[in-house]
């Protein structure tokens, strides 16, 4: 009994010293996760049509997923390298903290989070707006679908809750870590989009994708 006493205050100043400290900040991170996504869409248009003539020849509807993919890419490439960086070099989730891992967060923690959130909101955004440019049914591209709808609505749900109430955040970011699956599955679709399907790189990146599956595989089990 005292024992679990002591996890209680223990979580009690947990979440008074990081997450309630400055209550604007999962709000803030995620206005900024969103500004960043626009800035990352942007950022794929621009490179693209400099560095890749057939770009322009590209119909409307395969332009919004090509520069979709990027911005899922890049926030992909952030979680995953936060995930890996909050679970692996940092002391908040290791054991030289006593205390439940379920209640530990941090400001660096749920602003990560929030991020992520602004990602989800601007990419299900997008999908609603632009229907049925996205998402209609001669949309054949496996990014933006319902099931797509589905996976970006569940984990909306969830990470706003661990952004909120600082709880689980150690198993979010284990989960989230099997998004390094993503810029592979995305360059899979550059290469094949661009007519590289029978390139050294397409084969080399197939050969990235298994391996960043198995990690994916690994983090969730």
């Amino acid at each position: 009994m005292a024992a679990m006493m002591a996890y209680k205050y223990q979580a009690q100043a947990l979440m008074r010293d990081y997450l309630l400290a400055d209550p604007l900040v999962p709000y803030t991170s995620v206005l900024i996760g969103i500004v960043l996504c626009k800035m990352a869409y942007d950022f794929t248009r621009i490179l693209s049509s400099f560095y890749f003539k057939g770009y322009t020849s590209l119909t409307k509807i395969q332009r919004i997923e090509w520069n979709n993919r990027g911005m899922s890419s890049a926030h992909a490439i952030f979680i995953t390298a936060v995930s890996l960086y909050l679970v692996a070099s940092t002391d908040l989730f290791s054991d030289r903290i006593k205390g439940p891992i379920t209640f530990r967060n941090s400001i660096i923690s749920t602003s990560a989070l929030g991020v992520s959130v602004g990602y989800f909101i601007t990419d299900l955004a997008m999908i609603f707006w632009l229907y049925p440019s996205l998402g209609g049914m001669e949309y054949v591209g496996a990014n933006l679908n319902i099931k797509h709808v589905l996976h970006h609505t569940l984990s909306l749900v969830a990470i706003v809750y661990t952004m909120l109430s600082g709880e689980g955040q150690f198993y979010t970011y284990m989960v989230l870590i099997s998004e390094t699956t993503t810029p592979e599955i995305n360059l899979r679709w550059f290469l094949d989009t661009a007519g590289l399907k029978k390139s050294s790189a397409y084969l080399v990146n197939g050969i990235l994708m298994f391996v960043a599956w198995l990690v994916r595989i690994y983090s969730i089990s």
